[in-house]
């Protein structure tokens, strides 16, 4: 049954994105920062779009993880939610470590129209949440509005903190419900296949240059292959490469997107999802 949280939200859009985790093959989760970067992916054919907190912090001037985003967070959603295809959103820790309160967040993005969410156990400072609290905001996330994908992020070797806790974490945050555990910085074959072997529900990685290929990820029984930041920080790279180049007077790289393929990619303004406030 949908909960009047989730009404204005699709019930498809929650199937597909669920789905998309239960496949042959891994979903490749690029993560946007901004509406035009989401349309440009979503128009490439990617299933489903996640955010990346850095990107989305720092496009506001502010620092990523320091739980300041909130409503930063909440605009962006609105914007994405516009787009035909799932979106799922960083929401850090959830921006506040009252149970009740997180839950209320999570309902309001639903409401907007979002799919899913990723919630972290990583806390300001390098430190990680204690288990049992980050279980009990992750059920209380699902009670209140149990359609929404909770990605539950561990964090210990993303901080380098507490690796042999990482399995209990895995366990504790899918027996409150998580539909899905998230360990970034996790590159070792053996040790991913050891978290695969001890999740009940869809293992999510980092994509890491240095780490296995897609074959390999897919091989060790991943499920979900994200982004992060990664899309985000080549954009800058890319936008300081053109702009040093016509400094210094050099060759533009070819195969720029043109300003009417970006206009086009834009919508007409639209009045926010009923029941989609802040």
């Amino acid at each position: 049954m949908t909960s009047s949280s989730a009404a204005a939200t699709p019930p498809a859009k929650f199937e597909i994105f669920r789905g998309l985790h239960h496949r042959d093959r891994p979903l490749v989760l690029p993560n946007a920062w901004d509406f035009a970067s989401a349309a440009l992916l979503a128009n490439e054919g990617f299933a489903a779009i996640g955010t990346t907190s850095l990107g989305v912090a720092a496009a506001a001037g502010r620092t990523d993880g320091a739980g300041v985003t909130k409503a930063e967070t909440f605009a962006s959603a609105r914007r994405l939610a516009r787009l035909p295809i799932p979106v799922t959103v960083d929401i850090e820790a959830g921006f506040d470590e009252r149970p009740g309160a997180v839950a209320d967040f999570a309902g309001q993005l639903a409401a907007c129209g979002i799919a899913g969410v990723n919630l972290e156990d990583g806390r300001l400072g390098s430190a990680l949440a204690a288990p049992e609290h980050q279980a009990a905001l992750i059920a209380a996330v699902k009670e209140r509005t149990p359609e929404l994908f909770v990605n539950a992020r561990v964090d210990t070797y993303w901080l380098g903190l507490d690796h042999g806790s990482t399995h209990d974490r895995v366990r504790r945050y899918a027996a409150a419900g998580a539909d899905g555990v998230f360990v970034p910085g996790l590159t070792d074959p053996a040790r991913i296949e050891q978290v695969v072997a001890a999740s009940e529900v869809p293992v999510n990685v980092l994509y890491s240059a240095d780490g296995p290929g897609l074959v390999t990820l897919t091989e060790l029984g991943v499920r979900r292959i994200s982004t992060g930041s990664l899309l985000y920080r080549a954009a800058l790279s890319a936008a300081l490469d053109v702009a040093r180049a016509v400094r210094h007077d050099a060759s533009v790289p070819p195969g720029i997107v043109s300003y009417g393929e970006i206009q086009r990619l834009l919508p007409a303004p639209v009045e926010a999802s009923r029941g989609c406030s802040s």
